[in-house]
């Protein structure tokens, strides 16, 4: 019988995940390849007791790096984790023994995909990555064969499923960042140090692939903007949902001729657009193609079974023989553009002040704007006791970064501004 080898390094929550869907699809696999998908090896700390029925007769590896080095595996899959050490090492060094790779690694794309792409373009080998983006979502198969004939003017969306899940379950309940962000440890939807997710940098990984994918430039994670949802209280909700608007953690990128942009942060968008009724854990990509216009793509950006789907799904394409360039393009074409600064975005913005409640605060800041020529669309303001402090709420016209940033520092140094200003992007997607 024709046969793929398969050789898996981390047998944790996804790795034993791929586990069990190649061997419960098995003969679904072998009909739609060609090839009986067989795990040969296996190497990790341990081996997981549901599993250790199952791969008896597998062989296993103390050293992952025995995976490389082995002539019975054909492909490795990664599955380990981090941007360096025995990940980068454990795929370099398949790749030059001429194993094709798949990997669910998204710090390790994000930050060496480059480099490794050329270890596969020299040694005819692929690399494979589908679930480094948005778990069970085929995003980069979409982008790069089903939506191959378009340009890309923007892509856009929710690309961590625990920011997603803790702002959605504030707009509904009510309760702040903590009490949520505790509630989504206890249930898996956050780690225990949960910071590279609700930090932003997990979404910023994601899409610094997606962005190198969509426009064919160089990998450039140190040039993504990135800001976390820490700051976000459940009156911003509020307020948002007064204005029209609700909460995402997006990450967004552009091109223009000479520069690309890359960020992640908190957004305003109006509740009618498509992905602010996404809520829960899932994710949601909107590519905009200049032929087929805006297409979304919703579903589970994480989790066992959702992110096997997607290295499973690589493995198979592996068998059938039909990979393409893992970036639509050889790395030899990837072009290198200037990255746009932050301080070049244009927009509206939201500003939430608390304020001690007494006359003159309100003008007081329109002073600020005034003088530095950012106009002013809505102010709300709560409170009568002049004992007390009360939220003070300003959207403006659209502005660019640059002067809004100087507007917040000048307000952050008022008298009768007891805390950090707080400031959200609007994002208008239509």
């Amino acid at each position: 019988m024709n046969q793929l080898n398969i050789g898996i390094a981390g047998l944790g929550t996804v790795g034993s995940g791929v586990v069990n869907l190649i061997l419960t699809h098995n003969q679904l696999h072998l009909d739609r390849s060609g090839k009986k998908l067989h795990i040969a090896a296996v190497s990790a700390l341990e081996m997981p007791e549901e599993l250790s029925g199952v791969l008896e007769q597998t062989k296993w590896f103390d050293d992952p790096m025995d995976l490389a080095n082995s002539a019975d595996i054909d492909v490795v899959i990664e599955l380990i984790g981090g941007e360096e050490g025995i990940a980068r090492k454990l795929v370099e060094s398949s790749l030059i023994a001429g194993k094709s790779v798949v990997t669910a690694n998204k710090a390790l794309i994000a930050h060496h995909g480059s480099e490794l792409l050329q270890l596969a373009e020299i040694h005819n080998v692929s690399l494979m990555f589908e679930a480094s983006v948005a778990g069970g979502i085929p995003i980069l198969r979409s982008l790069r064969e089903g939506l191959v004939a378009n340009s890309f003017d923007r892509v856009y969306g929710i690309l961590n499923g625990t920011c997603n899940y803790i702002l959605s379950e504030m707009a509904d309940t009510g309760r702040d960042f903590s009490s949520i962000l505790s509630e989504a440890q206890s249930l898996g939807f956050a780690e225990a140090n949960p910071s590279t997710d609700v930090d932003g940098f997990d979404a910023a990984h994601k899409l610094s692939i997606l962005s190198s994918l969509a426009f064919g430039t160089q990998l450039n994670f140190s040039g993504v903007f990135i800001e976390g949802i820490r700051n976000i209280r459940s009156l911003d909700i509020e307020f948002a949902h007064e204005l029209g608007y609700c909460i995402k953690l997006l990450g967004i990128t552009k091109r223009s001729e000479s520069e690309i942009e890359q960020r992640v942060h908190p957004c305003m968008i109006h509740r009618d657009t498509p992905i602010a009724k996404v809520n829960g854990v899932l994710n949601a990509v909107v590519a905009e193609g200049d032929h087929v216009g805006q297409v979304v793509f919703e579903g589970a950006g994480a989790g066992q079974k959702p992110t096997a789907s997607a290295v499973v799904g690589d493995i198979v394409d592996i068998a059938r023989g039909r990979t393409s360039p893992p970036f639509s393009i050889p790395s030899s074409l990837f072009k290198n553009l200037n990255t746009q600064s932050m301080s070049e975005r244009f927009g509206a913005y939201y500003i939430r002040l608390i304020v001690h409640d007494q006359s003159g605060v309100l003008a007081e800041a329109a002073d600020v704007f005034a003088e530095e020529k950012v106009s002013i669309e809505t102010v709300l303001q709560r409170g009568r006791d002049p004992k007390s402090t009360v939220p003070l709420i300003l959207t403006t016209h659209d502005t660019d970064e640059s002067s809004m940033m100087k507007v917040f520092s000048r307000l952050e140094q008022l008298k009768a501004v007891v805390e950090k200003p707080a400031l959200i992007r609007i994002e208008n997607f239509s």
